[in-house]
């Protein structure tokens, strides 16, 4: 009677604990899920789609400036700029291709999204 109500150390129960394939199983799930969790709200993790689109957006971001500097180089640059400013924004990134100034070194077309930021950069503050 006396065995009952002795006081059992943690360590005694957990080498004691013999848990069922089901609690075993759900206790996988629940980490894992947690985990997942954790790492797409605090961990920085993200979908495929998500870092595609942040690279392409860095991409574009960096390349603008080229096709500006390339627009830079262009002795026909004001003139350019008023046809520019005078084509509709849907058309703006179609001017600016066909005047090969989204064209990188090196390539053989110019990205349209490239294209259209030169376009925006242009329009907002000539250069």
């Amino acid at each position: 009677m006396e065995k009952a109500w002795e006081r059992v150390s943690l360590g005694q129960r957990w080498s004691e604990a013999r848990p069922t394939k089901t609690a075993v199983f759900f206790s996988w799930v629940a980490c894992v899920v947690v985990t997942m969790i954790i790492g797409f709200t605090w961990g920085g993790w993200v979908r495929g789609s998500t870092a595609r689109s942040m690279a392409e957006d860095t991409i574009v971001s960096r390349l603008a400036p080229i096709c500006v500097v390339q627009f830079n180089r262009d002795p026909r640059k004001e003139q350019k700029l008023q046809e520019l400013t005078a084509t509709s924004t849907w058309r703006a990134g179609d001017y600016v291709t066909k005047q090969g100034w989204a064209t990188m070194p090196g390539e053989n077309e110019a990205a349209s999204r490239v294209a259209d930021e030169c376009a925006r950069l242009l329009m907002v503050k000539p250069a």
